[in-house]
Formats: C-alpha cells, sequence, structure tokens
C-alpha cells in the first residue's frame, strides 16, 4: 500500500511538471500501462509535442502579417470616409418631433448616425427622452468603431432628448471634452413666418 501511494505521487508530481498541453494528449490507459520509469521518459516526447501543439496555422500566420495581436480584434465592417478618428463632434437635434444624432470627425465628415424612426420608434414615441438615449448610444458605437475616444457634444433645438443624449455619450465611455447649444436664435434679420391659425 505505501509503494503504491509514493508511486502515485512520483507521478503526480511528474503530471505537474508536464505542461498542461501534453497532460490532456495523454491517455489513462497508456500511463497504466507504462512502468514505474515510463514517466521521465515520456518527458522528451511531451516536450516535443509542445512545439506540435504551438505549430502556427495558416490564421496564424495572416494574423502576424496583418499585425499580430491586433489583428485579433473583431472585424468591423469598413464604411466609406476617414478611419481611426479619436476625437470627433456629435450633433444633437432634439425637436419636438423626433431626435438625430450625428457623430462627425473635426473636419465635419459623418462616422455615425442615427435617429429616433430608426430604431423603430412611431409617432409620440420618437420624440421621448428614452427614445434620444437609444439613439445617441447607437450613433456613438458606430463612430467607436472608427475610434472616436473623445467628443465635443453640440446640441440644437428645443426637443425633451437634449439632456438625455449628452448622458448616453457619457456613459458609453467617449470623454466629453465640451457642450455647447448652438440652437439658432434670430435677431431679427427675417421676416418671420405666418402664424399658425388653430
Amino acid at each position: 500500500m505505501a509503494e503504491e501511494n509514493e508511486n502515485k505521487e512520483e507521478k503526480v508530481a511528474a503530471a505537474e511538471q508536464e505542461a498542461p498541453a501534453a497532460a490532456e494528449k495523454e491517455t489513462p490507459a497508456a500511463a497504466a500501462a507504462a512502468p514505474e520509469g515510463a514517466p521521465k521518459q515520456e518527458e522528451a516526447p511531451a516536450e516535443e509535442r509542445k512545439p506540435e501543439k504551438k505549430e502556427r496555422t495558416a490564421e496564424d500566420i495572416f494574423l502576424e502579417l496583418e499585425g499580430g495581436a491586433d489583428a485579433e480584434k473583431p472585424k468591423v465592417l469598413k464604411a466609406k470616409g476617414s478611419k481611426n478618428v479619436h476625437s470627433g463632434i456629435v450633433h444633437v437635434s432634439a425637436t419636438f418631433n423626433n431626435t438625430i444624432v450625428s457623430v462627425s470627425d473635426l473636419n465635419g465628415n459623418i462616422i455615425g448616425w442615427s435617429s429616433s424612426g430608426k430604431m423603430g420608434f412611431r409617432g409620440s414615441r420618437k420624440s421621448t427622452a428614452y427614445a434620444a438615449q437609444l439613439v445617441s448610444q447607437d450613433a456613438c458605437r458606430q463612430a467607436m468603431s472608427h475610434g472616436l475616444r473623445e467628443a465635443e457634444v453640440r446640441v440644437k433645438g428645443p426637443g425633451a432628448g437634449r439632456e438625455s443624449a449628452v448622458r448616453a455619450v457619457q456613459a458609453l465611455g467617449i470623454d466629453v471634452t465640451r457642450i455647447a447649444d448652438v440652437t439658432p436664435v434670430p435677431h431679427n434679420g427675417c421676416r418671420p413666418k405666418k402664424a399658425r391659425r388653430v
């Protein structure tokens, strides 16, 4: 009994020294059939097996050619226009009937956009704060796939989704550097529209 326990302890110690990949390849039948000195003989083949396990497949070779660890990231569908935009502008247009969010780079080229109608809202639900939150998240995710990290937020209009759209941008992890209200204000330049008759 004591000899069997010692043999088991030796086998456990030998198994711990070998790599996990080599341990998976060993079969229980082969370990039982081998004599006491066998684990030392198996160590050399196990070391030889390690390179076989780590042999590069065609995919690994292509990953190395494309750029190593960076190529392992999930691929994003390529859009037209500029890529690797680190800072941009989030334009929020919140009207009484709809909320439209467009994300552009610093030159004004759009890299992501969304609206309440695009997100599936209809009728009076399009102008709610919740719809504005989902719209903002959708547009910013599109922009983040192009590398957006920090953004300036420009809010236009009197709608209910003004604040919730800005909070959604911050919640996604984009650094908001500035929040500006760019609602157009007349300076008595043009003649106003004829008053509505209700």
